[in-house]
């Protein structure tokens, strides 16, 4: 088949998994012989991280919906949209953006959006235009997300699709713990680990409130905090306050985040925000670990309620430290439902299973309007 010209937008500046997933894509499709283009904000984090990737981008001023924004991206897309096939939109500035500009521009490419979290869309008239005329089809990371779309917003559910982001099995696998342990300086005892942004709805406080009831009874456990953001400070103070510094360490982001996993006998992520089905879930399953998390966004859609985890209530650390505790208590337990965890992996969380549903949803979308 003709190989695909694919233009990927992204407006957000920060830094997470979906971030992470837009690369992922793009190399993909990179590797499989089609051609991809980034337009993201020079001051995005995206930016350096697609360069340091080999991935074709440039930089545009489109942090917010504004007029000179919408000039810039219709420039551009003036003089290079028609080389696209597909323009991937990604978050609320860059979606509206580009299909203000489309509308005003003969033969440019379908728009294809993909909707990485579960935050309500309103019922307002032009948001319904957003996503049912100027968009040509809508992409969830989750069931749960498309069901939400079509059962609150009345969109029609045969111009979406769920297509659940893919990680790299090859690089997420179980690793020999006391190798990496010894690598990293971590201290050989039980840990428990997280891996997420430091952004308040991935649930750092709660963890933070459920360890405290948590430390009398496991004090041989050591908790490992990975990844940054703008809650760092905050965090790090409230461990100190709470007198947790001896059993709570904080690594920042990490390039080698499949050894820091494997230095995990348990990983959590108590997020109480709007999910898909979060990466760093995904990552620590494919390498064997036992997840405790929450049933928000599309969580569910990974971690299978006592089979391959277990799921605790949103924002109550009582909660969570009762399944956390249930877990820190019965190795046998755990060794299980990591098992079973990274077996759920290999059948379903594969980066080409991703990839072909991607390309199949471009592909359909082509064909429905050539």
């Amino acid at each position: 088949m003709k190989p695909l010209s694919i233009l990927h937008t992204e407006s957000s500046i920060g830094w997470g998994g979906q971030e992470i997933r837009i690369l992922t894509e793009m190399a993909g499709f990179m590797r499989r012989g089609h051609r991809v283009h980034l337009l993201t904000p020079e001051c995005a984090d995206l930016y350096p991280a697609a360069q340091k990737l080999g991935i074709p981008v440039t930089p545009i001023p489109m942090v917010k919906k504004t007029l000179p924004a919408l000039w810039a991206v219709r420039r551009w897309l003036a003089d290079h949209g028609r080389e696209f096939d597909i323009a991937n939109t990604h978050s609320s500035t860059d979606s509206w953006l580009v299909a203000l500009a489309r509308a005003s521009l003969s033969g440019s490419s379908r728009i294809v959006r993909t909707r990485h979290v579960s935050t309500a869309i309103n019922h307002h008239a032009t948001t319904r235009w957003l996503y049912q005329r100027a968009t040509d089809h809508i992409v969830t990371t989750g069931e749960v997300l498309k069901t939400q779309l079509v059962r609150d917003n009345g969109f029609d559910a045969a111009r979406i699709t769920s297509v659940r982001t893919g990680i790299d099995l090859a690089r997420y696998r179980p690793l020999g713990q006391a190798d990496c342990r010894a690598k990293l300086g971590v201290a050989d005892r039980p840990t428990l680990g997280i891996l997420a942004t430091l952004r308040d709805w991935k649930g750092h406080d709660v963890l933070l409130d459920a360890w405290e009831i948590l430390n009398n009874s496991f004090p041989d456990w050591q908790l490992i905090i990975i990844g940054d953001g703008p809650r760092r400070g905050h965090l790090e103070g409230r461990v100190d306050g709470m007198g947790l510094r001896e059993s709570v360490r904080f690594v920042g982001n990490q390039d080698n985040v499949p050894e820091w996993l494997a230095c995990l006998d348990l990983f959590t992520l108590p997020s109480w925000g709007d999910e898909g089905v979060p990466q760093g879930i995904m990552q620590a399953m494919a390498e064997g670990l036992a997840v405790v998390s929450t049933p928000v966004g599309a969580v569910r859609e990974a971690v299978v309620d006592g089979l391959t985890g277990l799921l605790a209530e949103p924002r109550d650390p009582a909660s969570l430290s009762a399944a956390l505790g249930k877990l820190m208590s019965d190795g046998q337990l755990r060794q299980g439902m990591g098992e079973a965890g990274l077996k759920y992996a290999r059948e379903n969380f594969g980066v080409d299973i991703m990839l072909d549903k991607m390309e199949a949803v471009f592909r359909r979308v082509l064909e429905r309007h050539a």
